[in-house]
């Protein structure tokens, strides 16, 4: 795994309180497993209100999480004084969103300057077992927050 040394060193709160003003995810029941430079975890549970027609977890859930995921990994390489948005992404979906909780990882591939290119899969868990059933590749920005 790359090893990357964040600009600010209080890197860790600032993505705290970023994600926290995320309504969304509050509202999906999404929280932090791991905070790391240039990596981010992110869960949630299964719940009805969250499948599709299918009783699986529905695709734009399971894209929403971890996208964050990634755009969150991205921010940890970013100076203080900036916010993250996606400026594009791709995603596979490999398997039906089946389990009883769903792990999301985003992981830097090249940082840059100004856009960080991020992957990210989605993993179930049913039974103990772990599945992945998406996959992603994220473009991110890096844009000056207005005070």
């Amino acid at each position: 795994m790359n090893s990357f040394n964040p600009s600010d060193p209080d890197f860790r709160n600032r993505v705290l309180s970023s994600f926290n003003n995320q309504g969304v995810m509050n509202t999906i029941g999404a929280r932090i497993i791991t905070i790391a430079p240039g990596k981010m975890e992110i869960d949630f549970a299964f719940h009805e209100s969250l499948t599709q027609q299918h009783g699986y977890i529905h695709a734009g859930i399971l894209t929403t999480v971890v996208d964050s995921a990634c755009g969150y990994a991205a921010y940890t390489l970013m100076p203080s004084d900036s916010e993250v948005l996606t400026i594009e992404y791709k995603v596979n979906f490999i398997s039906p969103a089946k389990g009883e909780l769903f792990k999301t990882i985003g992981k830097v591939v090249k940082p840059g300057r100004n856009i960080t290119v991020c992957a990210g899969d989605v993993i179930a868990i049913d039974q103990g077992r772990e599945k992945t059933v998406a996959t992603m590749l994220t473009t991110m920005m890096m844009v000056k927050k207005h005070m």
